[in-house]
């Protein structure tokens, strides 16, 4: 197995396990067809969506109620029992970001943030028998009942409302076209930009054509087999079944196979960076949202990891806590209209 998919699947599983602690629901689903519920999104959240940027210095700093101001699907309901609540986001990242020169795994925290003020947090506190390690269930995979809206969301016990996948109504706001370059749709958290679906062909000329970005993730083939796991996950059990999206590690990222990197980002000119820039991009094969940084993810992001409460899982990670230092109670300032950052 590929050194990037060992990682990824056993240090998000990790991480998530440190925090969560026991009350993992215990599945035993094999396959799946990729094609979970969704919800209709035909509700409005409770708060007023605010968000607010500013560049101070090499710092980008971001004050958002994570109110998405578009329509959301019914919560509490039976797949996700947790209402939406006005988060505190309070997050800081860099606005002059550098490529590492390796990569870091998402471990256990949100990617990054949307224009509108919602987090972007793919992965999913679910694992086969209960059992944290390598194999964790994938949100987008239908295997798990986890009370999805049609913008591919749904709630944590926070209330914190967050994207697993597309965030289809906030795409329709901006106006993602198959005819244009995406607009910019957020930041990631180690500060490069990132967009959805549609990129230049050529990501060093801007009048080259438009295409839709691939992932160069691929399923594996056959049936499944062990993970390599060490310390505590070194006895978690391996699924049988056939490797078909339904967990995490059932896929391989496979160089040259699609159009971006195995963080799902690439090199390009943006209308945002006329110069060009690294840039993630969202796309309609997994992982749909990155699952790895680039870049160095900031300390603010990792301080929204899952909390030790009580409670059922019940979809997610779910626990995440809003960033504290220095941000506004529920209410304060927030109210203002969304500015784009």
């Amino acid at each position: 197995m590929p050194a990037i998919a060992v990682i990824l699947a056993i240090g998000m599983a990790a991480t998530a396990a440190a925090q969560m602690g026991p009350r993992s629901r215990a599945h035993t689903t094999l396959q799946s067809d990729g094609t979970p519920d969704r919800l209709p999104a035909t509700s409005q959240a409770p708060g007023t969506q605010s968000v607010t940027a500013t560049v101070e210095g090499d710092q980008r700093i971001i004050i958002a109620s994570g109110m998405p101001g578009h329509a959301v699907g019914r919560f509490p309901n039976s797949g996700n029992p947790h209402s939406i609540r006005v988060q505190n986001y309070r997050i800081t990242l860099d606005a002059t970001p550098q490529k590492a020169g390796r990569t870091t795994p998402a471990r256990g925290y949100p990617f990054g943030i949307a224009l509108n003020g919602v987090v972007f947090d793919p992965g999913a506190a679910e694992w086969y028998q209960g059992r944290p390690g390598p194999w964790q269930y994938e949100p987008l995979s239908g295997a798990v009942p986890l009370g999805l809206d049609a913008n591919n969301a749904h709630v944590q016990p926070s209330g914190a409302y967050h994207y697993h996948g597309l965030p289809e109504g906030l795409m329709a706001q901006l106006g993602v076209s198959r005819d244009t370059h995406s607009p910019l749709i957020g930041w990631a958290a180690d500060g490069f930009p990132i967009y959805a679906l549609y990129g230049h062909l050529d990501g060093a000329d801007p009048a080259s054509p438009i295409i839709e970005h691939s992932s160069g993730y691929r399923l594996k083939q056959g049936r499944r087999e062990p993970v390599e796991a060490r310390g505590r996950f070194a006895d978690a059990p391996t699924p049988g079944g056939y490797y078909d999206g339904t967990f995490v590690a059932d896929y391989t990222y496979v160089e040259g196979q699609g159009t971006l990197d195995e963080c799902n980002g690439t090199f390009t000119v943006t209308p945002d960076h006329p110069e060009g820039t690294y840039a993630y991009f969202l796309t309609r094969d997994w992982p749909v949202i990155p699952r790895c940084f680039a870049g160095t993810p900031s300390e603010s992001f990792s301080a929204m990891r899952p909390a030790r409460a009580g409670g059922r899982v019940d979809g997610n990670r779910d626990g995440n806590r809003p960033a504290r230092p220095g941000g506004p109670r529920d209410g304060d300032r927030f109210g203002r209209p969304p500015q784009r950052f």
